[in-house]
């Protein structure tokens, strides 16, 4: 091999070798950063919902995820440039359908959570190319937890039925148990 091309080589080798920590470095920012916004979203809606509960029932917690949710999820958004949101294989909100690869995320957790992971604990990310170009999507389990059960459980009282029939008429997300997946967030970031 001619010298130059050997050095042209190696330069070439070293930029790629160089590239991939930088590269490791930006999906661990980027990793960081979608947990940071999950974790804001989530305790703020979970604030909202627990203080309505108290105070005026679990109607006004539909109130709150009907109204409050949406909201939050367009403020995480303005904050970061982000797609930021929820979804579920059991929807209440159309609006809130899953795409190709959430829908795969989401089986994916509940074969996870069915070896004995905990719903807590279930998180993905990727890079993925899309017709727009390349973008980092991140995901993070939505467990059911107690005070869920009021509009999410099996046994609903006749008011919180009658109020989800009118606002989700299509509603399939009831039926749940503590532990339960009952979601995910779900983020975009653009690279």
């Amino acid at each position: 091999m001619k010298p130059g091309l050997f050095f042209a080589a190696a330069v070439a080798l070293a930029s790629v070798q160089a590239a991939a920590p930088a590269q490791a470095q930006d999906v661990e920012t980027r990793i960081a950063g979608s947990r940071a916004v999950v974790k804001a979203f989530g305790e703020d809606l979970r604030a909202q919902l627990v203080a309505a509960l108290k105070t005026d029932g679990p109607v006004a917690a539909i109130e709150v995820c009907n109204m409050s949710a949406p909201e939050i999820a367009r403020d995480q958004a303005r904050a970061t440039g982000w797609s930021v949101g929820r979804t579920s294989l059991k929807l209440r909100n159309p609006d809130n359908a899953p795409d190709a690869w959430e829908s795969g995320v989401l089986e994916s957790f509940e074969a996870r959570k069915a070896t004995g992971e905990s719903a807590k604990a279930l998180e993905h990310w990727a890079v993925v190319e899309t017709d727009e170009g390349r973008v980092f999507r991140y995901m993070k389990a939505i467990p059911t937890g107690e005070p869920c059960l009021a509009c999410h459980g099996v046994d609903l009282k006749p008011a919180v039925a009658a109020k989800l029939d009118m606002l989700y008429p299509e509603d399939r997300a009831r039926g749940f148990a503590v532990g339960d997946i009952r979601g995910a967030f779900t983020i975009e970031q653009p690279m």
